[in-house]
């Protein structure tokens, strides 16, 4: 097999660590309710078909498992054998898929289905098929790129992963604008802090406003982290933040309504847009290590506002009117991405103090 270097092998593993760790997340979700029904665990083997189905549920099964079969297919390109690394990719969907419907027998909430295990391991057959068709195409560009835009910065492929996850953030219609690390939904902050910022009109949009632009910012300085130079920092930096924008624009319209698309772009999130904006175009330029201390804080404060911020009334009344249906496993992705973000970043942010790699200047 042709060498295509470490850096695309090791993204690949991140982003299937990655995804699986959702696809648990999501197939669990809500980790309540656990109880004995009295069936034997694989009962459901022999289930027949479903009585209730739609092609949205068969579609959606496949599609979730297929990015899992394309990325464990070049996680493990490196072993022996042309076909090795498919056939043990969708065996291990397969495998997954079977492991989590059995779980799911003690979950009320949940029907395991022999057909949602078929949907499943021919989304993972056929991403595993897509991998092995277009990986080596696919791992030359991914080096090339890295060589020129990414930073030689260790775990740098970790901090792409991240990157990856964080745009589920802007989907929750549940957080403020690039809010991330509410833990609430976990646990009161009221055992911990004696006090809360109460809501008030005037005051919120102030709230809204700085945390917006400190996750603005902490996201912003870690993609200038990662960037090879400065002037490709000047227009990466931008476009991934509209991207994330976008994304916030589309998940609006199409979990709650068209007509909520633009909702979130309040007096509160346009200051701390504005803010935020403002801040980067100064800490882009600061030395290496300021702007690591810089991210840190950022990425510290953003997240205590976000527990002390009183609750959002734009998102009590979004979720009052929001059909969840098919998306509440969805929505229960988003709010983990949200909440553990910050937790995920903070590690890569002090792996990257260690010292450059030789040969390739920050």
């Amino acid at each position: 097999m042709t060498e295509y270097g470490r850096g695309p092998i090791l993204l690949a593993r991140y982003l299937a660590l990655a995804w699986l760790g959702l696809i648990v997340y999501g197939s669990l979700h809500p980790f309540s309710g656990w109880r004995d029904t009295g069936l034997p665990p694989l009962a459901w083997l022999d289930g027949g078909w479903p009585r209730y189905w739609t092609v949205f549920d068969l579609c959606a099964n496949a599609a979730v498992y297929l990015p899992a079969g394309f990325f464990l297919t070049l996680a493990l390109r490196r072993l022996p054998g042309r076909f090795t690394a498919p056939l043990l990719a969708v065996i291990l969907c397969a495998a997954l898929s079977a492991s989590l419907e059995t779980a799911q027998t003690w979950l009320p909430a949940r029907v395991p289905s022999n057909l949602d295990l078929a949907c499943n391991a021919i989304g993972g057959l056929f991403g595993a098929i897509w991998a092995q068709w277009a990986g080596p195409r696919l791992f030359i560009r991914i080096a090339r790129l890295e060589q020129r835009l990414v930073a030689p910065i260790p775990h740098a492929e970790l901090g792409l992963t991240l990157l990856g996850l964080w745009l589920l953030v802007p989907l929750s219609p549940e957080t403020l604008l690039f809010g991330a690390g509410d833990c609430r939904h976990w646990f009161s902050f009221a055992e911990i802090l004696p006090f809360s910022l109460p809501f008030a009109v005037h005051s919120f949009a102030r709230i809204e406003a700085g945390i917006t632009a400190l996750n603005m910012l902490a996201v912003g300085l870690i993609v200038r982290q990662l960037s090879a130079r400065l002037l490709a920092a000047w227009l990466i930096v931008p476009l991934f933040l509209l991207l994330g924008l976008v994304v916030r624009t589309l998940g609006a319209a199409i979990l709650i309504g068209p007509g909520e698309a633009f909702a979130w772009f309040t007096p509160g999130a346009q200051q701390g847009l504005l803010t935020g904006g403002l801040l980067l175009a100064v800490a882009i330029l600061l030395p290496a290590r300021l702007r690591l201390m810089l991210t840190v804080l950022a990425l510290l404060a953003g997240a205590l506002l976000v527990n002390l911020a009183p609750a959002n009334p734009y998102s009590l009344a979004a979720l009052a009117t929001w059909r969840q249906g098919h998306f509440l496993n969805f929505n229960g992705l988003t709010r983990l991405a949200a909440t553990l973000w910050p937790l995920l970043a903070l590690p890569f942010l002090f792996l990257t103090t260690r010292r450059a790699q030789a040969g390739r200047p920050l």
